[in-house]
């Protein structure tokens, strides 16, 4: 096959699929995709309801934190998709924008060109969305290829439950948490379409699979950029068995490999803090302190009830249930496998309801937590003896920040995550506020109908013992980011267009270069800045497109 294109992109992730949409679509330019993860053949992917079997599976990169210092020393977790559509293949598949502001801020900081109403154009751009008619006029659109909507075929009725007394204790009314303001109550938009999983890959990248001007490698793990008079000229993966082992571009390469291994390659490639790559024994080519820092991400926790009847999706966990739910899902797709595990969601101020969000509730209609060794990404510890639900009290503006190193010069060695969760005390106690709140929301009538109490905790328990539970029961939300962040001070990774500081012929474009995290879920904004990437390579390069 040929080694040379005019591009070159690195991770078919949620927006490496997007570039490699718009890159090819006039067909003057030749695009190399590299994924190092497999095709997204496994059924658990296009299935909504399969999303628990993908944690720890092939399909994941199944990350893990350093030991968590204020989290009783704990390693966390960290899911990442490994395969075509990286995470948006095997995420919760919700929409969320994030807040107007977030937007606005990143501006005023300096990133011109990124304040709301400049990226509100490329979310449109992306989104088709069969409930338009019912959302904010002139925020949507329902002409792209990303299928975004309200879940079509099954609920439980515990969502209007949570929504109704959500709204009962004066948390936002509202149903578009994407459009004109986010504060509000509602059901989840999702990127499902006729009851299948619809990831970047199926939206993007599956519908160009036969352009002559695409070429699409999976299993092709990249070890090194590499780089000639400070220009990035083209890439080594890792030691394959036959093929070629180098590629070089005319153009520019792309790195769409995410928070944690876009500022890892960057620094395998002597791109980052030069003592830092020393350690390492790896040569500096580029000193940039930042590469790895301003690691950080939401965090939630799981409070639960128990149902007093089977109406919640514990009950479907068994193994006769699962098997009934797959055929009936193969013959009508509209049972319980056709949904997220997610059904509503709050978007709220911790202290003024309808102030600038910086807390969430994600719903889910059963439980977790009931005092076993539940493990929230092993599908086979779910109890299925009772249903239930689940609040998951969700911290959106976290202060706590770390970093992403190297643990050797190995590039198939995991990167070395250290986020330093809750060493800020304030992220906790905005844990805590908003646990208090979740446990008011159970307490409201539209939920006695069908709860019993928490599990675990209750709404008379200390600050003391709610924290510690918080402690014990903390996930993130896997949505890292800020790692490669945009801006223009001297911890900066990247331009404004996206362009690597100091070395020409490289730019990040995934969700490492968001300075500050966004106030919600990220996959959507990662789809945009995909969407705006895309749009300044093509105006540099003159695309006819």
């Amino acid at each position: 096959m040929k080694t040379k294109f005019d591009f070159i992109i690195v991770g078919a992730g949620s927006a490496g699929c997007v570039l490699a949409n718009r890159l090819t679509a006039s067909g003057e330019f030749n695009v190399l995709l590299l994924e190092a993860g497999s095709r997204d053949w496994h059924p658990y992917i296009h299935i909504p309801g399969g999303y628990p079997k993908l944690h720890r599976s092939a399909r994941d990169w199944q990350f893990w934190t350093e030991p968590q210092e204020h989290v009783d020393g704990r390693k966390i977790y960290l899911p990442r998709g490994k395969t075509l559509g990286g995470s948006s293949s095997t995420n919760a598949m919700a929409y969320v924008r994030g807040n107007r502001e977030d937007y606005n801020d990143w501006a005023t900081a300096g990133c011109e060109g990124w304040d709301f109403d400049s990226v509100l154009p490329f979310f449109k751009k992306s989104e088709n969305n069969r409930n338009i008619d019912e959302l904010d006029k002139g925020f949507h659109n329902d002409e792209g290829e990303l299928g975004v909507g309200y879940a079509q075929y099954h609920e439980s009725p515990l969502a209007q439950a949570f929504i109704d007394s959500c709204k009962s204790m004066g948390l936002p009314e509202g149903i578009d948490y994407n459009g004109a303001k986010q504060n509000a109550t509602s059901k989840f938009q999702f990127t499902i379409k006729d009851g299948k999983r619809h990831s970047t890959a199926a939206a993007f990248l599956s519908p160009i699979k036969n352009r002559k001007n695409l070429i699409v490698l999976t299993g092709a793990a990249v070890a090194e950029i590499l780089i000639k008079d400070q220009k990035a000229v083209g890439v080594k993966l890792s030691k394959k068995k036959g093929g070629a082992q180098e590629f070089y571009c005319e153009k520019e390469i792309v790195l769409s490999a995410g928070a944690f291994q876009s500022p890892q390659l960057l620094q395998l490639s002597g791109i980052g803090n030069a003592e830092e790559l020393k350690n390492h024994g790896i040569q500096s080519k580029l000193d940039l302190p930042g590469v790895g820092k301003n690691l950080h991400d939401h965090l939630f926790f799981f409070i639960s009830a128990h149902t007093k009847e089977k109406v919640g999706f514990n009950h479907n966990a068994t193994i006769w249930n699962q098997a009934k739910d797959l055929v009936g899902y193969l013959i009508n797709k509209k049972n319980p496998l056709s949904c997220s595990p997610l059904e509503a969601v709050s978007f709220f101020n911790l202290d003024n309801y309808n102030d600038r969000v910086n807390f969430q509730f994600h719903f889910a209609p059963f439980h977790i937590n009931d005092g076993r060794n539940e493990d929230l990404y092993d599908f086979n510890t779910i109890p299925t003896d009772k249903d239930g639900a689940t609040i998951c009290a969700s911290l959106l503006h976290p202060r706590s920040r770390g970093h992403v190193s190297l643990k050797s010069n190995d590039p198939k060695d995991a990167p070395l995550i250290q986020p330093n969760f809750l060493s800020e005390e304030s992220d906790l106690k905005d844990l805590v506020k908003g646990a208090r709140i979740a446990l008011e929301v159970y307490g409201q009538d539209a939920f006695k109908n069908f709860i019993e109490n928490p599990i675990e905790l209750s709404a008379t328990d200390s600050d003391e013992k709610i924290a510690a539970y918080a402690k014990r029961r903390l996930e993130t939300i896997y949505h890292p980011v800020g790692t490669c962040k945009m801006g223009k001070d001297e911890m900066a990774v990247v331009n404004t267009d996206l362009t690597v500081k100091g070395l020409a012929g490289l730019r990040v474009v995934d969700a490492s270069i968001m300075p500050k995290i966004v106030t919600g879920n990220t996959n959507a904004p990662v789809i945009m800045i995909g969407e705006k990437g895309a749009d300044m390579i093509l105006e540099k390069w003159g695309s006819k497109n």
